[in-house]
Order: structure tokens, then sequence, then C-alpha cells
């Protein structure tokens, strides 16, 4: 392989008695130059070490279930040492594997290049990585012409124009799937700037991770350190929940959320489209549907090209669209558009002329379903539809006389748990026969509904029936894959700072065997839409879902919240600087400004946390700042 990199400078001893040497602030993905040292800053190596190197620690198995450290004074003692380069420990989610020092290169932007290895199975034409290099091009540098760097100092700098990247197997233009392997290693060293990939999905990860590591000194010059990392995901699934039927969200806002979720290495759009309030999903079988369902037919509907941009958008960014269309409760949007579909409700004898759940007695329900979602099979390629089951309240079931007769023709009794399983069952073989696999809430297990060995469930009652933990561990003892929501609902708002919350909770802590946790392939934060719309969807969803995206990401003992406050706090300027907004500046390099900073802007200002002061606080009220935005918490970065 060429070499990609010549010596410039001698190298300079830094001086650690005469206290941090600062090169100045601004961002390409914002990496303020703080504090360095020539050693390793922090390491989850494999036992390796080299001369330049400091000490080893343990790495985790690839499921990030390792051995706990020997003593906190160690956890703490990686934390110091990672205190001294900040341009490094920004990133965000942290990696598996990472060792790296304050030998610096330089990138200049005017012909910095990513490059196909000659021997990578990717090769120019590869629709996701062409689109990936011009897309991090722009992330990092913008558009324009650069001047050349302003270099001052006797520095060890070394030119770096050239990121090699080298994927093993094709598939350029697949659909990423539960099963893609997203591993990934970066070296930047004086031999070589290379990322190598088993996918383009773990590529795609890397391009992320390489566009965190730049930083940019205070005259202008893009440098990045010298880095290896060994990086994987801890868990397969890590997804987002967004609501688009209690309020419409525009296609531009879905778009934004998606690559929001590939700069935090979130890798599904589970996307509840249609629910009782709205149905804005454009059938083009049944558009009644859409025409009576929605809040506006012309204005507030996901037409057909709508639907395969969002698709194509979410492929290019490594991140799967997992469809749910929820029933046989949460219809009434649907009532409108197929009449007969749900059930007249009763009191008494009579009609109460309101509707219920969607009729399981009648065999044209089954029909409709059968037309609909094959419809919907072919418009979502993914393997998996989320077909939902949750909440299905048996009131006006029991009202129906219909109802009542049906029941007892099929020997269900008064039990309607049984009823509610015979139309669940219907609705999955359905699904089936069209070759597709199938997500449900957590209440078709509870209820028993006889499902295939591969279906999913989705926990996300917190208590009822039974504490989560309780229910992850029933749902994996019965031989299920699972998914953990119940923690991270983040359209329910504190006033305190609840990032870390979601930050802490730990998807495997529950009684059982390593085969039933093993069974638990990740989780979903859920933005529902009761009270959020397109004007404070963003600052209620990040950076607060960046903390469940490094939970599913990273290790097990990746859990310091003083250690993720700093990284997450730079990573909410990262996103305000991504939207046009300010450039960030790093705490504890100048006066903090946390209280008086009037940042407000409704879209991104809100989005962060709490002072660094209120971490290890009891509720934070002695300490709290202003709210902005009105529903959103208190950040703690200082972006000017």
């Amino acid at each position: 392989m060429q070499t990609l990199c010549t010596p410039r400078y001698e190298q300079r001893e830094p001086d650690l008695q005469a206290g941090s040497e600062r090169a100045g602030s601004g961002s390409s993905r914002g990496r303020r130059r703080r504090a360095a040292s020539d050693h390793v800053i922090r390491r989850w190596s494999r036992g390796r070490r080299s001369p330049d190197q400091g000490p080893t620690w343990p790495a985790p198995s690839k499921r990030g279930d390792r051995r706990a450290m020997a003593s906190s004074g160690l956890w703490f003692s990686l934390l110091l040492a990672a205190a001294f380069v900040g341009r490094v420990t920004a990133l965000w989610p942290w990696p598996q594997n990472i060792q790296t020092s304050d030998r610096s290169y330089v990138l200049y932007p005017n012909n910095f290049q990513f490059q196909y290895d000659v021997s990578s199975a990717a090769q120019p034409g590869c629709s996701v990585l062409d689109e990936a290099f011009r897309r991090y091009r722009d992330l990092l540098f913008g558009s324009g012409s650069w001047p050349r760097p302003y270099l001052t100092g006797k520095q060890h700098i070394l030119e770096k124009n050239v990121l090699v990247v080298s994927v093993v197997t094709p598939g350029c233009n697949q659909l990423p799937t539960l099963e893609s392997v997203e591993n990934y290693t970066l070296s930047i060293n004086d031999d070589q700037c290379l990322l190598l990939s088993k996918t383009v999905w773990g590529a795609l990860r890397g391009l992320e991770t390489f566009s965190q590591l730049v930083w940019k000194s205070a005259e202008g010059t893009f440098f990045i350190n010298k880095t290896e990392i060994e990086d994987f995901p801890r868990f397969p699934h890590r997804g987002l929940l967004l609501d688009t039927s209690r309020h419409y969200l525009p296609l531009s806002s879905i778009l934004d959320t998606l690559d929001v979720m590939a700069y935090n290495k979130l890798n599904v759009f589970h996307w509840h489209l249609v629910d009782d309030p709205s149905f804005p999903y454009e059938s083009f079988t049944f558009p009644e549907l859409t025409r009576k369902g929605s809040y506006n037919p012309v204005t507030h509907i996901y037409t057909a090209q709508d639907v395969k941009e969002v698709i194509e958008y979410a492929r290019l960014r490594g991140i799967r669209v997992l469809a749910e269309f929820d029933t046989p409760g949460h219809t009434l949007s649907w009532g409108p558009g197929i009449p007969g579909l749900l059930t007249p409700c009763y009191s008494g004898s009579e009609p109460s002329g309101t509707f219920g759940p969607v009729n399981p007695s009648l065999n044209k329900t089954y029909d409709f379903m059968s037309t609909f979602f094959l419809e919907v099979s072919s418009v979502f390629p993914d393997f998996y539809l989320h077909l939902g089951g949750d909440e299905v309240d048996f009131t006006c079931w029991k009202s129906n006389p219909d109802i009542q007769d049906f029941m007892k023709k099929k020997g269900f009794g008064e039990d309607f748990k049984q009823l509610e399983s015979f139309y669940i069952q219907t609705l999955l073989d359905i699904v089936s026969s069209y070759g597709k696999g199938y997500v449900v809430w957590q209440e078709v297990f509870d209820n028993k509904v006889k499902v295939r060995p591969d279906t999913i469930i989705q926990v996300w009652r917190e208590e009822t029936p039974v504490n989560y933990t309780k229910e992850l561990e029933l749902v994996t003892k019965a031989g299920f894959r699972a998914l953990l929501s119940a923690p991270w609902y983040l359209n329910r708002i504190s006033y305190n700072p609840d990032w870390k919350e979601f930050y802490l909770v730990e998807p495997l802590a529950f009684e059982g065997t390593p085969e039933q946790k093993a069974l638990v392939i990740g989780g979903e934060a859920c933005m529902w839409g009761e009270y959020v719309d397109n004007t404070n969807l963003v600052p209620r969803l990040w950076p607060r879902a960046g903390a469940v995206a490094e939970r599913l990401w990273s290790n097990k003992l990746t859990s310091d919240l003083t250690f993720a406050y700093e990284r997450l706090s730079h990573f909410r300027c990262e996103l305000l600087r991504l939207r046009g907004r300010r450039t960030c500046l790093r705490l504890g390099v100048r006066k903090r400004l946390v209280e008086d900073t009037e940042d407000r802007d409704v879209r991104w200002g809100g989005m962060g946390l709490a002072p660094r002061n209120w971490l290890n606080s009891g509720n934070g009220e002695e300490e709290s700042p202003s709210t902005p935005s009105g529903n959103a918490q208190t950040f703690g970065g200082v972006c000017v």
C-alpha cells in the first residue's frame, strides 16, 4: 500500500508541569484542542503493547459483557488519562477499543480525499460509499476553498490527505438488515490512514468515527491524531421510534432525524406511521384510507415517493426502516375509509354510534388485511414489519352482540384474550405468507397469543403487568427475541436532567441465563406524538436519544456520567454547528457561561444537558438554571 504520510517537524515533548496547552477552538465536527499527553489516553486493547503506548486494559467480548475492572480507582485513573486529550474523548458513541496519542497529522481540505483501496470489494460506483464520501467531506470541511494551514512551533505533524477505505464483501446495492455486520477498524498512523470493514455498513460507522476525530485549531488548521480503533456494536438493533400520526411530521423533519441517527450510529427507524388520530400513509390499493383518514389529504400525507425517499435516504446511512401498522386497536383513523372494518359499539341493545377495534368476527376483515398487507410488504422492503397488537380495549367487543355470538361459536366463552389471539394469529399467518417477519408489542406475549418462535417482542411497559426487567426475563425464557423500550420514552420530559437515567439503563439487568440474555437484540428510544410536533421534536430528541444510542452501541462499562457528560455536551454543540447555528466551546477551556447563555433556538437551541454540577446532586432544584424552549432540558455546553 502506498505511503500516505510524510514527516514535517520534530516532535516536541509536552510540558505537563506547566499545565495544559490550548491550540484554539472552532470545529470541524468541532474538536477543540485541549491539553495533550504523549501517552495513550484511553484504551480497551487486547493485551498488545508497544513502546509508545500506555497501559493495557482488558477488552470486552463481542457482546460487550466483560469482567468488571479490578477497582474503581482503575476506572478513575482511566478518566484522568482521558481528560488530557479532549478532542479525542469527544467521540460519541464511545468505541469498544481505542488507543490514541497527541501525535498529530494535518488534513488539507482542498485536496483531501476518501479513496477506495485497490483490493476493496467496493469500488467507485458504490452508491452507499460514494454518497458517504461526499457527505462526510462536506460535513468536515464544507464547500469552498481553504488556505494552506498555518503551522507554528516544533510539533510532530504529518500530512494526511487520503483516507483509504477497504470493504471485504460486496453489497453496495443491498439494504441493511438485522444481521448486517457493522464492525470496523480505523488506523491513523505514520504509515497509513486506513478504514477497514467487512461490509459497507461497517464502513459507514467508521466514517462517522473518523469525522468526529477531526479537529480544527484556532488558526483554522485541520488535524487528526494518531489513533487505532477496533469497534463494533454491542446490540444489532438500535432504534428510534417516531410517531407521525398524532402530529404529522414533515418529510424534511424525518430526513433530518435520519441524519442525526447516523451521527449516533442508530440503525433502525421505527416508523409508527398511522394510529387513531390520522392515517397519513397514502395507500394506492385503498386510497380512501388516506383521503378520509388523514388530517389533510393534500398536505398531511406521505406519498409513495415520500416513502421511497425515506427508505433510500435511510439506506444510504445504514438505517433500516421498520414500518408499523398497529392493529386491532389504535385503528380509529382506518374506519372512515373502510366501512365495516371497525366494530360498532353498543349501548344496551342499540348501537351507540361509536366504534372500537377492528372487527375480528368478519371474513371481509381478513380479506382486507390480506390485500392491504400485501401492498405494505411490497412498499417496505425490510424483512420485518411491526404489527403492533398493544392496548386492545375489549369494552366495545363485549358490548357487540355479533361479537358475542362469534365467540360462542368459536368456544371462547367470555375470554376476550382468545378473541384477540384469534385475530392476531390470523394476521400473523397472512404476513408470514408474504415472506415477512414481524415485531409485536409485549401484550401479544402477555395475552398468550400463539406466535412463531422467530417473533420479536418489544417490551414497552415499565411496571404493568410486571417490571420490565421481569418481562424481559419471561420473554427470553420463552425463547423469544426481545427489544427494550420501556425506560426510553423520550416524549416524557422532566424538569431535571433525565438523560443520565436513560444512559444508566442496563438492558441485560434481569435474571436469566447467558442464552436468555443473548436473545435481547437491542432496543429503541420512543418519541410518541401526543405533545410533540415539528416545533419541538428536535430539542426533545437530541441529545437525549444519544444517551440511548451509546448504551446500545458501547461497552457495558462505558457508563461514567462525568465522562459521558463531557462528550454528550460537546456532541450537542456539534449538532448545532451542523445546523449552521453556532460553533462549539468546550467546558473548562474558558469561563463557564452555562447560566448566562442566551441560546434559545426553538429547533436546536433547546437540545441539551444539565450543568455539570447536576450530575451527582439529588434533584438539582437549588442549582437549576432556566430551561430553554420550555420543553427541553438545560444544557451544559456553551455554544458561541
